[in-house]
């Protein structure tokens, strides 16, 4: 993956030329299809969803790694949250979109962490391993030499098929999260998190609005619209 800039002198992303179609090859779209006939009918259901989402096609040709990257694009647009000489943290940082698009942005400096390898994005610092873990804050925080003006969090819990359940689990990370902003956001700051639509919010809310000035729920237009996930705008950190 490089960077290269357009007219304007903005940072973008290309995908390398070896994941393109090649003549003679066939293209991903074929080769998805070829796949289907192996998969169940969820699998396959998945499989159609990605070949046509405006989003995933649009990621792949901006070389972004996931149609995520477009969520925090528009949060932005919304919030002005991304600015330029920030210092930010990613939890949950993996595949590296929402990395990008902060390196796209401006940040002086980016730190990440998450259980899956992720691939180097630009001169981001990113960590192996559980944000829960001993030590792994002072890693972050070190790794950007001050405390970070915004703490991003995309963790969600594997799925299970219950939807409160997985409600109440993306909720917890969402809480993990806010808990390490408010031990870590630099006066002013900016918090965000994703969460899923329902009740278990109310001890997330509370540590957020007694800490931060303004905070609101927006879903994002590039979230799917069946997705139950939201996402938790916390701005003004009191420090």
């Amino acid at each position: 993956m490089s960077v290269e800039e357009d007219s304007q002198g903005k940072r973008r992303w290309k995908a390398p030329a070896d994941s393109r179609p090649q003549p003679g090859g066939r293209t991903m779209a074929k080769k998805e299809k070829v796949r289907k006939k192996t998969l169940g009918k969820s699998s396959r259901e998945w499989v159609d969803r990605q070949l046509h989402d405006p989003y995933v096609i649009r990621a792949r040709e901006a070389g972004y790694r996931a149609r995520a990257a477009y969520k925090l694009l528009e949060i932005d647009e919304k919030f002005h949250v991304l600015k330029r000489g920030s210092r930010i943290i990613d939890l949950g940082c993996a595949p590296g979109g929402w990395l990008q698009v902060a390196f796209e942005k401006g940040a002086a400096r980016i730190a990440g962490v998450d259980l899956l390898p992720v691939e180097p994005v630009g001169e981001a610092v990113i960590f192996l391993g559980d944000i829960a873990e001993p030590g792994m804050t002072t890693k972050l925080i070190n790794a950007l030499g001050e405390k970070p003006t915004l703490v991003l969090s995309d963790m969600a819990a594997n799925t299970s098929g219950h939807k409160q359940t997985d409600h109440i689990r993306t909720v917890g990370l969402a809480e993990l999260g806010a808990v390490f902003a408010v031990e870590n956001l630099a006066k002013n700051g900016t918090f965000i998190a994703k969460v899923f639509q329902g009740g278990a919010q109310g001890e997330l809310l509370e540590l957020l609005k007694a800490n931060f000035t303004d905070v609101r729920h927006w879903k994002p237009p590039a979230s799917r619209p069946e997705s139950p996930e939201t996402f938790v705008i916390a701005r003004g950190f009191r420090g």
